[in-house]
């Protein structure tokens, strides 16, 4: 039995002290001795202290070389189960190493155990080659991609399915190669007699439509009305319809929708019918919008969350406060869980039209309904609060929240900060720095030059020095006016010395 074995890692140590380090080498190398050690006496009886071990099943191996941190750790498991007697590798054994291997990045030896596997009396299925495809994707490796499609033959001795031919098919699209998915379906056709199916189009059509080329996309459909063994499906109407509507094409998107049902008796679905309400609203026309809602009812569709938060943002959008409003209690009526996004949204608006008493009270409505608001919801208000003159209210929330479980991020303080500096209010400002730094945030870099430019102005020299050495721990080095005026300050004050001083430990600070 052969052994196998890693290359391109630096030697791991083996778990067993009894044993040496396994180099890492190309896998699937046979490791054979100069020359065969004589064979030994046949033994008397079980030596002493004797300890049989438990035959490793392929179950046992799978969950083994599973669970393992280390790559190398799951091939000594694979070769220790290999070397049992009667013991084969079969699909299940193959797929967790080289599944092992491919999320190590490991991609050499996922080529070298794949050759081998070509040569395993066992049988194989394609989902081993389909499930490898993905991680070459994400390494930018398309050929690697395609390689695995091609390997199905000779690895499962079956043709591939469609299901493979759409997978591969996208990943090479979504990576930008659509020169190999167009090689792929070309030699798959001519060589495998594999005709795009319904799902390869769609990815097609995805992508034309994608690339705002309409005009392929629409030829593909007609080639697939023509087709007896690729029609067209509600995906391929909702992709068409998406694609339209981005180009702002809506009266061609509703034809083809009615196409769609009138013509292929597709039903559609609460996606489709969003798809027609998001273009509607994102191109103004959002009573339009509202009354496909109502058309949805009307045809035994019932709008879901999605359909109404879409409809409630175009009304936001358009500065209709009161007829987002309106949709927001019509989801509420018909008994649905409203999340965060529905009622940030609302928040939003009604922080946009300056009216943050009802901004605050729909976030004590969210706490009484039980959605928790999170940081974005919070940095709206806080923004909100801020533009309304608020600011106090905007402080408080930044000192009182983190200690209330909420996780505020860096844009939540410098939403605040910004304010604060724009109005001159440079006391405030020095006391939100204070508690910035002491939570290891930092305000923007022309935020920090401003508030030590302020200081500098108002003769505040130690709370400037104060300020800067605190910025500097984090990496903030002042620019060039910033720097003359603290300078000037300091030898304003006839302390030249302490100037050269703020200036040598600035630097050994940094």
């Amino acid at each position: 039995m052969s052994t196998y074995r890693l290359r391109h890692q630096k030697p791991t140590p083996s778990r067993s002290s009894s044993s040496p380090s396994l180099p890492w080498i190309s896998p699937l190398r046979y490791l054979k001795p100069a020359s065969p050690p004589p064979s030994p006496p046949p033994p008397s009886g079980p030596p002493a202290g004797y300890r049989r071990f438990r035959f490793i099943s392929h179950a046992d191996a799978v969950r083994l070389i599973t669970r393992q941190s280390d790559p190398q750790r799951s091939l000594e498991i694979f070769n220790s189960a290999a070397a049992q007697p009667g013991f084969s590798h079969n699909h299940a054994t193959y797929a967790a190493l080289l599944l092992r291997l491919a999320r190590a990045r490991l991609f050499p030896a996922v080529a070298a155990v794949l050759r081998h596997a070509a040569s395993e009396p066992c049988r194989f299925h394609e989902s081993l080659l389909v499930s490898l495809m993905p991680f070459f994707s994400r390494a930018s490796l398309p050929e690697k991609t395609i390689e695995a499609f091609h390997l199905i033959v000779p690895i499962t001795r079956s043709k591939p399915s469609a299901k493979a031919l759409s997978t591969c098919t996208n990943l090479l699209i979504e990576s930008g190669r659509f020169d190999l998915a167009e090689m792929l379906l070309f030699d798959s056709k001519t060589k495998l007699q594999l005709e795009p199916n319904t799902c390869v189009n769609n990815i097609l059509i995805k992508h034309h439509c994608r690339a705002g080329d309409l005009v392929s996309a629409f030829q593909l459909l007609d080639k697939m009305r023509a087709s007896k063994s690729s029609l067209p499906n509600l995906i391929t109407y909702s992709t068409l319809i998406a694609g339209l509507c981005s180009k702002g094409r809506l009266k061609d998107a509703f034809q083809l929708f009615d196409e769609m049902i009138d013509v292929d008796h597709i039903v559609p679905d609460q996606l489709t019918y969003n798809l027609l309400i998001d273009g509607f609203c994102s191109h103004g026309s959002v009573d339009k919008a509202k009354k496909i809602i109502d058309f949805m009812r009307g045809n035994g569709c019932e709008p879901n969350l999605y359909n109404y938060a879409t409809l409630m943002n175009g009304f936001c959008k358009e500065g209709r406060v009161e007829e987002a409003k309106q949709v927001f209690d019509e989801m509420q009526i018909v008994g649905m869980k409203i999340d965060a996004v529905c009622y940030t949204t609302l928040i939003s608006c009604f922080c946009s039209n300056g009216e943050i008493d009802r901004a605050v009270e729909m976030v004590r409505d969210m706490r009484e309904n039980g959605c928790k608001a999170d940081v974005v919801t919070y940095n709206v208000l806080i923004e909100g609060l801020c533009r309304g003159g608020k600011v106090g209210e905007a402080m408080g929330l930044l000192k009182n929240l983190p200690l209330e479980g909420v996780r505020l991020n860096v844009a939540s303080y410098r939403i605040v900060m910004n304010c604060l500096l724009g109005s001159g209010e440079v006391e405030s400002g020095v006391g939100l720095l204070g508690l910035m730094l002491g939570r290891g945030f930092v305000p923007h870099y022309a935020a920090s030059n401003k508030l030590l430019l302020l200081l500098c102005e108002l003769e505040r020299l130690a709370d400037a020095t104060a300020a800067l050495f605190g910025l500097a721990e984090k990496g903030f080095l002042p620019n060039a006016v910033t720097w003359t005026a603290l300078i000037e300050s300091v030898c304003r004050e006839r302390k030249l010395g302490r100037a050269f001083e703020l200036l040598d430990d600035l630097v050994s600070r940094t």
